[in-house]
């Protein structure tokens, strides 16, 4: 297992042409940066199932990479599998995120800059990605439990995974 932030710093360039009018420029810088910070995640996730020693033979099409067809997952906090945004805390303070790449965390666990991905890199051949299907009330409290904080706060994180 391992963790990642990655990050693109484009908004000082888009900047520029937003100034200067061009709303267009400006939008297609935005995008390629948006793009590009994904492809990072995913190539960093190739360098390190080859250092690893399983990702060497790979040789996957780019319709096989799309599809997942590589071994492992690399799953992040708020999205299906791990739909608690609140585990992005963990992930800054391993890492020491805002020291090393200045990438923040907004009070409601947004990342800053835009361009940003974190996650979870999981490098066993049977890891599959998932969702997390409807918490009841009893999940919530026993979350919370673990995560030291209470049913309300819990509820609140996971609001689009309760029917409470």
């Amino acid at each position: 297992m391992g963790l990642f932030v990655c990050m693109s710093w484009y908004r000082d360039y888009a900047q520029i042409f937003e100034e200067q009018g061009d709303d267009y420029t400006s939008i297609i810088i935005k995008a390629l940066g948006d793009r590009f910070v994904e492809g990072l995640t995913e190539y960093t996730h190739k360098q390190i199932r080859g250092r690893y020693g399983y990702g060497h033979d790979e040789n996957l099409e780019f319709d096989q990479v799309i599809q997942e067809k590589y071994r492992g997952i690399r799953p992040a906090p708020g999205y299906p599998a791990c739909p608690d945004h609140t585990e992005k805390k963990k992930i800054w303070h391993m890492l020491d995120v805002e020291k090393h790449i200045q990438v923040q965390l907004t009070e409601n666990f947004a990342m800053t800059p835009a361009s940003s991905v974190s996650g979870y890199y999981f490098f066993h051949p049977q890891s599959k990605y998932f969702n997390i299907g409807p918490i009841d009330q009893s999940q919530i409290e026993h979350y919370s439990q673990r995560k030291n904080q209470s049913p309300q706060v819990t509820q609140k994180w996971l609001s689009h995974n309760t029917s409470i």
